[in-house]
């Protein structure tokens, strides 16, 4: 299949060729073949040529995708209200902040912005980023908060407060599993005879696919992905949480709990790619210049996160949670007969929280320990899907 996508500039071209020639090297290394996990690991975090480790543009109107927080500062100001109601109502969890992959920074901002302006900034606003370039971005976007925020390479061993990870999962690597006479088979990338990477299926040993609910029933030739970092991501933030005095962390993302993310019908899987807002299949275009994600499988994040010491809080659509949480009445701190400024506003939460946009395709799973959940959050709750 020819793609017919933007044509990236010389540099970035360049960028893209020598991560090509990093990856095959390691597969040539490897003996010819490696997971796709590794490759996705490769192609997003390699130092330098990755795409969230080079200094390309990745969010918003200039780069390959937008997030919640590109669209709307009310996102943040949503989060900022349930964050301050969450800690007010607990006495265990203290008035700090931990975000991951906080991207530009700009859900941060919001935030801050919006507990600064009813003098309710946190302790403390910590952020988890790995990449030196949008660490870099984030220092620039948060100049005026400074002296709150701090940055961490990884998660602290416990924590106390409000844990954020907007869109953070679906980036993790993940494994590819299909289904071949009756056995399941791991899909890596070789190298053909030209030179490109290719697709190629191999027998491994502990392939996790226990976690795929009635696997034997699924039809010849079903594709789809396995999550074992995002799991143990799940496991170290679960655990995290489980050995504070209190916490609460938010996960919106787009996926599926198992029963919906594994049906007969989806049996390419769910991979997709990013680049200059196109959406497409092929994770071998232009490595390094675009995001490869997968949706999230809420179920194994759930059942990670439970067998860690973690409580599930809550689990529902990103419409439901954003109008549980307040959004509405945030809209309406502007005057609906000020259009300049109010009908931006209410088309941007529309994106946010109608089932044709982002509201029913995005999900928010809530967990925490030593909490007590908003009883009015749970109107539209979906744990029992889980």
């Amino acid at each position: 299949m020819q793609l017919q996508l933007p044509e990236p500039g010389a540099d970035a071209q360049a960028a893209s060729h020598a991560l090509q020639q990093l990856i095959a090297g390691e597969i040539a290394a490897a003996g010819g073949w490696i997971s796709f996990e590794r490759y996705m690991e490769l192609a997003l975090y390699a130092p330098q040529f990755g795409y969230y480790s080079g200094g390309a543009a990745k969010l918003g109107k200039e780069g390959d995708f937008t997030t919640a927080p590109e669209i709307s500062p009310l996102f943040g100001a949503t989060l900022a209200h349930l964050a301050t109601e969450l800690i007010a109502a607990n006495e265990s969890i203290a008035n700090v902040f931990l975000e991951f992959g906080a991207g530009t920074g700009k859900l941060a901002f919001d935030i801050l912005s919006e507990l600064q302006s009813r003098n309710q900034l946190p302790q403390k606003y910590f952020i988890v980023e790995i990449s030196a370039q949008l660490r870099a971005r984030q220092r620039e976007t948060l100049g005026e908060f400074a002296a709150l925020v701090e940055w961490l390479d990884a998660l602290p061993e416990r924590f106390s407060g409000v844990v954020l990870g907007n869109e953070v999962l679906d980036a993790m690597p993940v494994r590819l599993a299909v289904k071949s006479d009756g056995a399941w088979l791991e899909r890596g990338v070789a190298v053909n005879a030209q030179g490109a990477f290719v697709f190629s299926d191999r027998a491994v040993d502990g392939l996790p696919v226990a976690q795929i609910p009635d696997a034997e029933e699924l039809p010849e030739g079903y594709l789809t992905e396995l999550a074992p970092v995002a799991t143990g991501f799940m496991r170290t933030l679960a655990g995290m949480i489980a050995r504070g005095a209190g916490a609460v962390a938010i996960l919106p993302d787009y996926g599926f709990p198992a029963a919906e993310y594994y049906l007969d019908d989806r049996s390419q899987g769910t991979l997709m790619c990013h680049y200059r807002h196109h959406a497409h299949p092929d994770p071998f275009y232009l490595p390094g210049l675009q995001d490869i994600t997968a949706h999230v499988d809420f179920t194994a994040m759930a059942v990670a996160a439970v067998e860690e010491g973690a409580d599930v809080l809550a689990y529902t659509s990103q419409g439901a949670f954003l109008l549980n949480a307040g959004i509405g009445e945030l809209l309406l701190r502007t005057s609906p007969e000020d259009s300049l400024q109010y009908l931006p506003q209410a088309n941007a939460m529309q994106k946010l929280i109608s089932p044709a946009e982002m509201g029913e395709l995005f999900k928010v799973l809530a967990i925490g320990k030593n909490a007590e959940w908003p009883q009015r959050m749970l109107r539209h709750d979906r744990t029992h899907r889980l």
